[in-house]
């Protein structure tokens, strides 16, 4: 029997609410949007979409190791709990930290932020969340006097100008994206400008595009404010009654001109003249911002060179106008409400003002509450390497890939004293390099709360029974913390105990003087919060239903009241480029992947559409440096190195390079994009530099290239380059040789089947004189694998062969044109995969644009539904039509 749950997705900050259908018995799990979720109202992206093929138990850790050896809960976590308290007994508490995640619930960030901040005494905790949106929080501070985004996403259907700032929405918040191309389809006068040194998917439904140069943002924005001033377009009752700062501000932008913008930021005039023209002359305007934006070095400046041109504008916390951070990850939101990062205090109390300090310490009844920041993500790792922090405990995030420098992560972590890694995945880069494993549960087994990134919280459901031993995040927290001394204040029992506490802080001595209150919630009953609708705080005795937009009434958080102007004198990437780093590179995020693919990689339908490694070069530097398309190329800073695959576009600039953040060592030997980044940070905000890293690129030319399916994982750790791709009924591995293979039929039957000798199992063709071998393994008439070698010639797609992993037997005709990698006459080829949501491919769609003379995406959609899930595709259906 099927019970119908409500919860949220587990990926990027848009928040979108999930119905399941859940079949206990057999643990599957249909999934949908849920209609009635204010963030997506039944709209899912291709990941939310693919989330039942991802709760099998496969990778998962199901008990608590120690040296790699089972053991019990008692066992490791006395043995967490007794080497914590040895290493602050002899080294002090700063000698220990916390590396958490926005992947926690809230529940899980509140317990940890408590534990460490308020009964450790020292502040190291730090989440991955400082990778994506401090920057943000240092701007809002400093503007509004907290952490607050002013609006909501019902925004978007009321805006008449939305701006892009560094955000490929299309592919990183594609439900938000669709929702703005829909209001824009009942909008035609709605204009949207994308700002982005890359024209990106998000460019589909642009009236403008801006490609900036890189790190010229602050610059962009300092001119629009001197436009305003000087065409008369500022709001000067709002600013004298709301505001403070203006003048000097506006004195920083004075030599911003609109020649000088387009010069400094390799822009046409016109085009900035129109970008200005825009913003000054349409009121409901909001400008969205992501990680081209936070991801800098000038960060928190650029934050805050957005927000003044809205303060100068009056347009702030309006309907339908106001500055809003896209938030990356599902929890980041939450875990600035409890003091996720190392600078915070719980419930948007600071460490700069010491009556917060106080305030939380007789919250808690803290023994040693921390009086001061602690280290930020790069600076622990720092200190880690150093040897400085001694102890580490890291909850479900994944540093050794996704960190900047991130070799040097690993060196740290392989000297450090004391590693302790919470996750539900048994094998990640950073599992491998701990001594104590706790198995904690995963989405679809958690439960607590979520805040998306318009202030909405909701309710993360369990689906499921625990897999194996896996326990929650702030039980296993809390079960160290009264190992540790401290059971009288983590006397939780489940997690609405600590969501009640949660919102009991909030309130406590607030008095109006904190944006976040959620103290409505202080006193939840167990039915109540179990049946806790999507609300936006503030949620408090004002404001018992949530509110959607803050400081509409020009009322801020500063000691003054007043909103604050903020100087910029823009900054330039601390890295520059030289002879021998001549290319920018630029980092981000794919349209079917999340962070580190421990997830995503598992939905085999995501692997199809970027299945491997791969850098963007403009179609110049691509010839400059000997590049062809699909080649292999070596990319190589002063960090580090990977390997990626080729692909030259016009929608990349020359001089710029863009790889994806995805792959790690278990699914490529070398393909981590971490090991590139340099680990320069913004000074305010610590967030990392991550869209600019000097780089230098060169054809990397194997001895032999080739590709394996098989139904059986297979280790090809002896290949220099390798990467595995997950398939419905098998694995796939892209290879690449860096020296011939003496004995190519033996290394082959090693690899694919050692136990399999007999040579009535093999098919092969070898054509010495071409560099050809290929050889085919089939038992009963089934694919069992295969391998394709090539030294001279390119190899064929792949796609028919990774078809016939699936099929129980071969036909005679499949069987005669297995080798030459080519399906028989008549038989269909979907070709490269377009829609990840409906498993439509490139040649499928052309086939059908061509013989039934379809003119448009929407009646490609109706003919294939490509395109009418979550609308991702949409450019690239668009582009073969």
């Amino acid at each position: 029997m099927k019970q119908t749950i409500q919860t949220t997705c587990p990926y990027c900050g848009v928040g979108c609410g999930i119905t399941a259908q859940v079949d206990a018995a057999k643990h599957q799990v249909e999934i949908k949007g849920d209609a009635s979720h204010p963030a997506n109202f039944g709209k899912l992206c291709s990941k939310g979409s693919a989330l039942g093929d991802t709760v099998s138990l496969q990778g998962r850790l199901l008990q608590p190791l120690i040296h790699g050896q089972p053991t019990d809960w008692t066992s490791a976590l006395d043995l967490v709990a007794e080497r914590f308290q040895h290493i602050i007994k002899t080294h002090g508490a700063d000698a220990v930290a916390i590396y958490g995640s926005g992947q926690l619930l809230t529940e899980d960030y509140y317990v940890a932020n408590k534990l460490m901040k308020g009964f450790i005494g020292s502040a190291n905790i730090d989440t991955n969340s400082r990778l994506c949106m401090s920057s943000s929080v240092s701007g809002h501070k400093r503007a509004f006097g907290s952490d607050t985004v002013p609006n909501c996403y019902e925004d978007f259907e009321h805006a008449e100008l939305i701006i892009l700032i560094g955000s490929n929405a299309a592919w990183c918040h594609p439900v938000s994206f669709q929702r703005i191309r829909a209001a824009k389809a009942l909008n035609p006068a709605l204009k949207v400008v994308v700002i982005d040194p890359r024209k990106t998917a998000s460019c589909d439904i642009a009236d403008l595009h801006l490609p900036i140069a890189s790190g010229g943002d602050a610059i962009l924005f300092n001119g629009l404010l001197q436009y305003l001033h000087q065409q008369n377009c500022v709001n000067k009752a709002y600013i004298a009654a709301h505001t403070e700062g203006f003048e000097v501000a506006l004195t920083a932008t004075a030599d911003f001109s609109v020649e000088q913008v387009a010069k400094r930021c390799r822009l046409e005039k016109t085009a900035v003249e129109q970008f200005y023209t825009w913003f000054a002359g349409i009121e409901k305007t909001m400008s969205l911002y992501s990680q081209g934006i936070n991801q800098s070095s000038s960060g928190t400046d650029k934050v805050n060179a957005i927000i003044n041109c809205h303060l100068a504008t009056g347009r702030i916390g309006k309907l339908g106008c106001g500055p809003f951070s896209l938030t990356g990850q599902p929890n980041a939101m939450g875990g600035r409400e409890v003091g996720g990062l190392a600078n915070q205090l719980a419930a948007h109390m600071d460490f700069l003002k010491p009556e917060d300090i106080a305030r939380v310490a007789r919250f808690w009844n803290s023994p040693a509450i921390a009086q001061k920041p602690g280290l930020a993500a790069v600076e622990l790792f720092d200190a880690i390497y150093d040897g400085k922090v001694k102890a580490v405990w890291i909850m479900g995030t994944n540093p050794v890939v996704s960190l900047p420098n991130a070799d040097k992560v690993k060196q740290a972590l392989q000297r450090c004293e004391f590693v302790v890694v919470s996750d539900c995945i048994a094998n990640t880069d950073t599992t491998a390099l701990a001594q104590v494993l706790l198995p904690a549960q995963g989405w679809s087994e958690k439960d607590g709360t979520v805040t998306n990134s318009e202030r909405c919280i909701s309710r993360q459901r369990a689906l499921f029974k625990p897999a194996g031993d896996a326990q929650p995040d702030w039980w296993i927290i809390t079960q160290v913390a009264r190992r540790m001394g401290f059971a009288h204040a983590f006397a939780y029992q489940s997690s609405v105990d600590i969501f009640s506490e949660h919102a009991a802080l909030s309130g406590f001595e607030n008095n109006g003087l904190r944006d976040f209150d959620i103290s409505a919630f202080a006193t939840i009953s167990a039915h109540a919060y179990e049946q806790l609708q999507p609300t936006q705080w503030p949620v408090n005795q004002n404001h018992p239903e949530g509110t959607k937009r803050l400081f509409a009434d020009g009322q801020f958080f500063t000691a003054s009241g007043k909103a604050q102007f903020i100087a910029i004198t823009p900054r330039l990437p601390v890295n520059s480029l030289d002879a021998d780093y001549p290319l920018v590179l630029n980092t981000g995020r794919l349209r079917d992947q999340w962070h580190t693919m421990t997830r995503t990689a598992l939905a085999t339908k995501l692997n199809q559409h970027r299945p491997e490694p791969f850098v963007e070069i403009h179609p110049q530097d691509a010839e400059r440096y000997g590049l062809l398309p699909g080649c292999l190329a070596s990319i190589t800073s002063k960090w580090g190195s990977m390997l990626a695959r080729v692909q030259i576009t016009e929608t990349q600039q020359a001089g710029n390079l863009f790889v994806p953040m995805h792959w790690t060592e278990q699914y490529a030997s070398r393909g981590r994009m971490g090991a590139l980044v340099n680990p320069v940070f913004d000074p305010l905000s610590k967030q990392p530099e991550s869209k600019h890293t000097p780089v230098r690129i060169e054809v990397y030319q194997p001895a032999w290239t080739g590709f394996i399916l098989s139904r059986e994982a297979i280790s090809v750790n002896d290949v220099d380059y390798w990467v595995k791709i997950n398939h419905e009924q098998g694995f796939g591995y892209e290879l690449a040789g860096g020296t011939l293979l003496e004995d190519a039929l033996t290394w082959t039957k090693q690899h694919l089947s050692p136990e399999q000798a007999d040579d009535k199992h093999w098919q092969s063709y070898v054509d010495a004189g071409k560099g050809v071998f290929r050889l085919a393994r089939i038992d009963n008439l089934q694919l069992h694998s295969l391998i394709f070698i090539s030294t001279q010639n390119p190899l064929p797609e792949r796609n028919w062969l990774i078809s016939l992993l699936a099929q129980p037997t071969l036909s005679a005709s499949e069987r005669q044109a297995l080798l030459l990698g080519l399906p028989p006459v008549g038989t269909p080829d979907v070709g490269a995969i377009i829609c990840a949501c409906f498993n439509v491919g490139a040649k499928t769609i052309g086939t059908a644009i061509k013989e039934r003379g379809l003119k448009t995406y929407q009646e490609v959609g109706q003919c294939l539904k490509a395109g009418t899930n979550c609308g991702s595709c949409v450019p690239e259906i668009k582009a073969l039509l």
